[in-house]
């Protein structure tokens, strides 16, 4: 769908990720692992995935360099989602990354509420962005290399979007042990 190469670049990154924990505690303030994280990945994922998460994670530290608390964090995200919005030039219901990010960030618009217990919103913001990832399967292509594709071959869910709600998974899971 496109490229073909988006388990690849991930896997990359993936890859990435786990060499540089290895090599040296990552930073504890939210925003410098933000930015750190946004530099790695704009210079070993590669591809356009690369790209967008590096402009979204440059964009989401912005927020919290004054402060961390829970509501920042929503900002962080919406932060992240406009540059990528801005720079990409995709939007929901293109059949994109930015779907399962979109409806994640929705959910986590919770965190903005006194009291917001960050797991279970979490959980349902990753809930939402695997259930639009799976939705992007019955859409038209607007954006992206899939949009060069014929929608008739185009049967399985965005590979960008799946991948998205997977990194959210993996986050609330390694948050929760």
């Amino acid at each position: 769908a496109g490229d073909g190469d988006c388990g690849h670049t991930h896997a990359r990154a993936a890859r990435a990720i786990q060499e540089w924990v290895r090599a040296r505690p990552p930073p504890a303030a939210p925003a410098q692992l933000l930015s750190a994280l946004a530099d790695l990945l704009l210079e070993k994922m590669g591809g356009s995935s690369g790209v967008l998460y590096g402009l979204f994670l440059t964009a989401a530290a912005q927020p919290l360099l004054n402060r961390d608390d829970l509501p920042m964090w929503a900002d962080a995200v919406g932060a992240g989602i406009e540059a990528m919005q801005r720079y990409g030039g995709a939007a929901p219901g293109d059949r994109t990354m930015l779907d399962s990010l979109c409806a994640a960030a929705q959910a986590l618009h919770a965190l903005r509420s006194p009291g917001a217990d960050l797991l279970p919103v979490l959980a349902t913001a990753v809930q939402s962005a695997e259930a639009a990832a799976e939705a992007t399967r019955h859409m038209e292509a607007g954006a992206g290399r899939a949009s060069y594709i014929s929608s008739a071959q185009l049967v399985q869910p965005d590979p960008g979007a799946v991948a998205v709600a997977a990194v959210l998974r993996a986050v609330l899971e390694g948050l929760r042990s």
